[in-house]
């Protein structure tokens, strides 16, 4: 047994097919921990179900899920049950980030109503749906886990993605909230706050342009800026070092951490 003890439990983890979600599978599926992939991208969500067996062994699945759908949520949780028996942790990790300016001159780049509910939708009623489930499980069972992924732009803000940011703080309250309420069947909730990571496939050509255009500088200098911002520790963050606390908050050597963020950004700031 690891020195986590996560050996043979059982993990659901959203948005889990790349990015943040696939570092933290596998930093779950190394420690021993049974992992259930669920991404909207079915096919995606199966490769790395599998890839999760070749490099680690044991038992891993794959479900397709759609956060902002009850019924793709409850169906989610069926399948992890019916494999499973139980459901020791939820790393909330879904989420989307659709740049836009609240208002823009040129007409461009402009947030819209469409965009904002689809952003909210999967950010923030996702976080709700997803939590919600998984803790009428938890409550039946004795106990669990819920992990919240927020961002160090919900404090901060971010210019260009304010819905984004918007939703990442509501993360931080319905973390705090859901803790004052579940804490009492010992469902511990707790969240993460990345910042600037290492680049991902989420951080496409698309998402770099618009941002790009949104804060008045080039693709290029973007990029740029990536690595020149106030990090004092000088370097973007690795997806391993966001799932390691993943790991450490989902075990019981985490018991008494419940209702708070925890920042992983190296000290990053605005200013």
């Amino acid at each position: 047994m690891s020195w986590l003890g996560l050996d043979g439990k059982v993990a659901i983890v959203t948005g889990g097919a790349c990015g943040i979600g696939r570092a933290v599978c596998e930093g779950l599926a190394e420690v021993g921990a049974k992992v259930v992939v669920c991404d909207i991208i079915e096919k995606g969500a199966r490769r790395a179900a599998d890839e999760l067996k070749e490099q680690f062994g044991g038992d891993h699945i794959s479900v397709p899920v759609d956060v902002s759908s009850k019924g793709s949520v409850d169906a989610m949780i069926r399948a992890a049950l019916d494999t499973f028996g139980r459901i020791d942790i939820l790393v909330n990790n879904a989420g989307i980030n659709i740049p836009r300016l609240l208002v823009d001159p040129a007409g461009k780049e402009e947030l819209t109503e469409q965009i904002w509910d689809k952003v909210v939708s999967v950010n923030q009623k996702g976080l709700f749906l997803c939590a919600q489930a998984v803790a009428r499980v938890m409550i039946r069972t004795g106990g669990g886990v819920i992990i919240n992924m927020a961002s160090e732009s919900g404090l901060e803000g971010s210019e260009g993605q304010s819905v984004y940011a918007g939703t990442k703080a509501a993360a931080y309250t319905l973390t705090r909230s859901w803790a004052k309420e579940l804490g009492r069947f010992g469902v511990r909730v707790v969240g993460i706050a990345p910042g600037i990571v290492e680049a991902t496939a989420l951080r496409s050509g698309e998402y770099e342009r618009a941002l790009a255009y949104a804060r008045g500088v080039t693709v290029e200098t973007l990029r740029a800026k990536y690595e020149q911002a106030s990090i004092p520790l000088g370097r973007a963050g690795k997806l391993s070092e966001v799932a390691n606390v993943v790991c450490f908050l989902a075990s019981d050597r985490a018991a008494y951490i419940h209702g708070t963020v925890i920042n992983v950004s190296g000290g990053k700031t605005r200013a």
